[in-house]
């Protein structure tokens, strides 16, 4: 990774993680946090943020790479492995997101949530 593309990435993450830390502390008040479903949700929440935010960040810095691989074929292939990469975990964190909420609602109604 060159040392433009960190940089790129280290302000990426800089500027949001702050959104999305303040989304997900502002999503649920201190109250709702006493049941351990809605505890196992918010952790899940914000793993799940963070994951997606990494993921969205390779994601940029790899289409980053592939606009400026000015033909160079080993760059041009490191970044479509990137973006296919980034892609799949971006795919990964959405459906872990999906089936932990799935999990904690049935786990929920099950125990009388």
């Amino acid at each position: 990774m060159s040392k433009k593309q960190l940089i790129f990435l280290s302000l990426y993450i800089a500027v949001g993680v702050p959104f999305v830390l303040t989304s997900t502390a502002l999503a649920q008040s201190a109250g709702e946090v006493g049941q351990v479903e809605n505890f196992i949700r918010s952790v899940i929440q914000v793993i799940a943020g963070l994951a997606g935010l990494v993921a969205t960040g390779f994601f940029v810095v790899g289409g980053f790479g592939y606009i400026t691989s000015s033909g160079n074929p080993e760059t041009l292939e490191k970044s479509k492995r990137t973006l296919i990469f980034s892609g799949m975990g971006l795919a990964i964190t959405i459906g872990a997101f999906v089936l932990s909420n799935i999990v904690t609602s049935l786990a929920s109604n099950a125990f009388g949530g």
